[in-house]
């Protein structure tokens, strides 16, 4: 058995803050601590009270004066697409057609996923996300490549291979049948199996025919309990051409519902561009909109409606994320600084508190994994970050004048990135300066 005492400022959310002053939403110790014993948080608090309890002798680690948080949590991202970033192009279909399929074509290789693999997890370290939900590529090495590099880290981690079977490069194409056999192999070989966690995926409604929608529904009651992801309305063109594709359904949304799709386990790519009746779908079954800021504004998608989800009669769940590759970061917190820009830029505000929260409890709550991430909390998996405000000479000098918790908080947001990541921990082990010394 392996004790440590985490010793740093700490804050951990209890639930959503209404406003800056919600100061009964977290919990922040100045002084404070973890207990963490194989993988797990023992205790927590402030360190007067967490370190009477750490057996005589214990390994004491002080991060202090930088701020210790649970794990930060991306809730969509394309693991094959990590060459694909920076792509010049004109919207998401011929972004999709000019880099994106060809570059996925390469993952029926599994030397190929392999070495990407190293390099996602790598990268998901130095900007200290500990968990994320990811698309593999339509091929089961792909997903073999992710699972096996999850394994070997020890992280949790939510992927699934895509299943798509038209308006794709022929190397990309599966079948009904083979999409549905081999996301059945790939949740016998890999659900379970350490912190890993498959999710049912079928890419989007125009890259499946109503015969892959069809085994998809199949699977989701074959398994009940895993996580479903695909996309929902990111692009004006995309919605047009689906509603082609299905001509029978009331719209976009309705074409996952007809399938079974929806569900508190559903998760669903930017969902910008839902209409009120759609917000009611989602609303009633549960289902999670993503928010992906900086693909939105990169591709030129439009403006995700946060404020508005929330503040409805029926109120639609949200997690936040990257989109690797369409988005433009892999930092948490330069995605929730284009997220703070974009509610700006329709007359909304998104207080830091707020932005934090989604961060790490929000989509915790998102993915029905609080319980075991996203907090700070005794019996949660002992992820968390080391955030340092004054990791640049530019954020030191601006940290100067700081005088809050929530000024903190801000100024990491709007200029931090992977170099204000001090440390990142993995089932109570630091990993990311092991990174640093390879």
């Amino acid at each position: 058995m392996t004790t440590t005492l985490i010793r740093g400022r700490t804050l951990s959310f209890l639930r959503k803050p209404d406003t800056l002053d919600d100061h009964a939403a977290y919990a922040y110790e100045n002084d404070g601590a973890l207990l963490v014993t194989d993988g797990l948080i023992i205790a927590s608090g402030s360190y007067a009270m967490v370190k009477p309890q750490a057996p005589e002798g214990v390994t004491e680690i002080d991060h202090r004066p930088h701020l210790i948080l649970p794990g930060l949590i991306d809730t969509h991202l394309h693991f094959p697409q990590m060459q694909v970033i920076g792509s010049y192009a004109a919207n998401l279909l011929e972004w999709l057609n000019t880099y994106t399929f060809p570059e996925e074509c390469r993952f029926v290789e599994s030397a190929h996923a392999a070495r990407i693999a190293m390099h996602f997890f790598d990268e998901m370290i130095r900007h200290g996300t500990t968990t994320a939900v990811a698309y593999c590529s339509v091929h089961k090495a792909s997903a073999d490549a992710f699972f096996a590099e999850a394994l070997r880290r020890d992280m949790r981690m939510v992927a699934g291979k895509v299943m798509m079977d038209r308006n794709a490069p022929q190397g990309l194409l599966d079948t009904p049948e083979t999409g549905y056999d081999e996301t059945r192999a790939v949740i016998e070989d890999w659900h379970g199996k350490g912190r890993n966690h498959v999710a049912i995926t079928p890419r989007f409604a125009i890259t499946s025919t109503p015969e892959q929608m069809h085994v998809t529904q199949t699977l989701i009651r074959e398994f009940p309990d895993l996580h479903v992801q695909t996309h929902l309305s990111e692009n004006r063109d995309e919605i047009d051409f689906t509603c082609s594709l299905y001509p029978d359904a009331t719209d976009y949304t309705d074409v996952y519902a007809r399938y079974g799709i929806l569900g508190p386990k559903t998760l669903l790519g930017h969902c910008i561009h839902l209409s009120e009746r759609e917000m009611d779908a989602l609303s009633e079954t549960g289902s999670v909109a993503v928010h992906c800021p900086t693909s939105n504004l990169f591709l030129g998608s439009g403006l995700f409606p946060l404020k508005h989800l929330a503040r409805r009669e029926r109120p639609v769940r949200v997690s936040v994320a990257t989109d690797i590759g369409g988005g433009s970061s892999y930092s948490m917190l330069r995605t929730m600084d284009e997220a703070y820009k974009i509610q700006q830029l329709q007359g909304e505000r998104l207080n830091p508190l707020e932005s934090y929260h989604m961060m790490t409890r929000g989509n915790a709550e998102a993915l029905s994994l609080v319980d075991r991430i996203g907090t700070l909390d005794p019996g949660s998996d002992a992820d968390f970050v080391v955030l340092n405000m004054a990791a640049t000479p530019a954020m030191a000098l601006k940290a100067e004048v700081v005088t809050s918790l929530a000024d903190e908080l801000f100024l990491l947001q709007t200029m931090g990135d992977d170099r204000a990541i001090a440390e990142t921990y993995v089932a109570g082990k630091p990993v990311k300066s092991s990174l640093s010394s390879a």
